[in-house]
């Protein structure tokens, strides 16, 4: 399962698992990307939820259970992008922030949980931020959220890695590469932006690490990234 499905991250995961030969559930807020890259996929399907929401969190869960089956790897990459400096964010942008890094996070993952208490396990793989390190001037409301969710998932990990369900983090340092990116910054050179399939790569690597040599947090970002 792909949560927080978009051309860039999320299109990449969900191609990465579905090579592999996973069924993929892709969940974004609309299907308008998800479902064309399902229809591609072939064994996946594309739900529309709102991550912020119990109630559709727990319907989304319910159908993908009854069309998919239990589910064995969720890989959270719902994000928002809310930028501006501690005079220009608003309370809204703050809590929506907070709703969809973290409250989020903690929704989808009550969901699978129950079913990865199993002998077989499971994985639940989250995209995080360097900004959930150091706040610089205009994270003012993302920051804080990164940093929620990035305590969030230390908090599932010690919880539950006993329990053989894996957490992991992957803190993201860098431009992600997207049409849309490079014409934002037309003057950066190509192996300067973050390659979203690089980053299937690492997040299908942490889905099946072997249990003796589980990692928890690990960076990635561009060879050439100051850090």
């Amino acid at each position: 399962m792909v949560v927080g499905v978009g051309p860039g991250n999320g299109a990449a995961f969900a191609r990465r698992f579905a090579s592999e030969g996973y069924a993929v559930a892709l969940l974004a807020r609309t299907t308008s990307t998800s479902e064309p890259l399902a229809a591609a996929l072939g064994d996946a399907r594309a739900y529309a939820c709102d991550v912020t929401d119990a109630a559709s969190v727990a319907a989304t869960f319910d159908a993908i259970a009854l069309d998919l089956g239990p589910v064995h790897t969720l890989v959270y990459n719902a994000g928002s992008g809310t930028w501006g400096t501690v005079e220009e964010v608003t309370a809204d942008m703050l809590e929506g922030a907070f709703r969809v890094n973290t409250l989020g996070l903690l929704l989808c993952t009550q969901q699978v949980v129950p079913a990865m208490k199993s002998p077989s396990g499971g994985s639940i793989i989250i995209v995080g931020s360097t900004a959930s390190r150091r706040g610089v001037a205009r994270t003012a409301a993302f920051a804080p959220a990164k940093a929620a969710q990035r305590s969030l998932a230390e908090s599932m990990a010690r919880h539950l890695w006993p329990q053989n369900i894996h957490v992991a983090l992957i803190i993201l340092d860098g431009i992600v590469d997207s049409p849309r990116s490079r014409a934002a910054k037309a003057d950066t050179s190509a192996d300067s932006f973050v390659s979203p399939e690089a980053v299937a790569d690492t997040a299908f690597h942490l889905a099946t690490q072997h249990a003796s040599a589980w990692s928890f947090e690990v960076e990635a970002r561009p060879f050439n990234e100051p850090w």
